[in-house]
């Protein structure tokens, strides 16, 4: 269809902008996609009014008469809009579905308005509905799949940052450091803790790190084996590694496992650990005498 031949729905959006907008903001209440949980009236209203306005602008531009080229540059604004509404919601936590539907309830009105214009002709009222259709369908699938790829990004984003949240590293004294593990000890996490022991042992010219495993919750072979390179990787580094948190089940399983432990040093608790690390680095624990009276 030829940009004249589509001026009808052209028309609309210039002389019932607020109409639609207004509808369309309706549909999404009755359809539940509106989500006042998460968006003010206003700020629904805003991001319907931004999309409206590229949707308009774009359909000056584009050509309806062949296939719809989402990455043309005459949606090229439009696609801005949706991925800067996309973010924001993602973000607030509204899903793919909510978001899919929140586009696609803009045929409705339209499509009402075009029935009342073109009442009298049935073959342009046809056409002009399923050529705007087709365009929201574009856009609906484009946004759902660029919905899905920012959300997928925020995961990521989370997962990075609670895996560095999970394995900090604190110095404890000079030279000394520990790093506690709470959880499970995976091959990715166990890679994220040794690249962060290791620049932390450059950064704080460390002697002796501690290697705290009380709040892990199982230790098996692999977790094991996770350990002593990681240890293995501390030698190599000029310091020592002693793992804290070897509880009697813990050694057992371990003995059970075959698992050999080999030159690492290890201690029961923390407290046992930190009075090791004192030692190495030259430093001593002694109770202050009670001077009170």
């Amino acid at each position: 269809m030829t940009a004249a031949q589509m001026s009808e729905v052209q028309t609309i959006l210039a002389e019932e902008f607020e109409a639609v907008l207004e509808a369309w903001f309706a549909t999404q209440k009755r359809e539940g996609v509106r989500r006042p949980d998460l968006f003010s009236d206003a700020e629904s209203r805003r991001q319907l009014s931004e999309l409206l306005r590229a949707f308009a602008a774009a359909l000056q531009q584009a050509d309806l008469s062949t296939a719809v080229d989402i990455e043309a540059e005459a949606w090229s604004d439009l696609r801005l809009a949706l991925s800067e509404v996309t973010l924001v919601r993602t973000e607030r936590g509204v899903a793919p579905w909510e978001m899919t539907a929140f586009v696609l309830a803009l045929k409705q009105p339209v499509a009402s308005l075009l029935q009342e214009r073109l009442s009298d002709d049935t073959g342009r009222l046809l056409q002009e509905v399923s050529d705007f259709g087709r365009v929201v369908d574009a856009f609906a699938m484009h946004i759902n799949e660029h919905f899905i790829a920012e959300r997928d990004e925020i995961i990521d984003r989370q997962r990075a940052e609670m895996m560095e949240l999970s394995t900090p590293v604190v110095q404890l004294w000079e030279r000394v450091l520990t790093i506690p593990l709470i959880g499970t000890l995976d091959s990715m996490r166990a890679q994220e803790v040794m690249e962060n022991l290791l620049n932390a042992i450059v950064e704080h010219q460390a002697e002796v790190v501690i290697v705290d495993i009380t709040g892990v919750r199982v230790v098996d072979t692999q977790v094991a084996q996770h350990l002593l390179r990681t240890a293995a990787a501390v030698r190599l580094m000029g310091a020592e590694a002693i793992i804290s948190g070897i509880s009697p089940k813990i050694a057992q399983t371990m003995v059970e496992l075959g698992v050999d432990v080999g030159e690492v040093t290890t201690r029961p608790t923390i407290r046992a650990a930190l009075a090791e690390a004192f030692r190495r680095v030259g430093f001593s624990i002694a109770r202050i005498e009670d001077t009170r009276v």
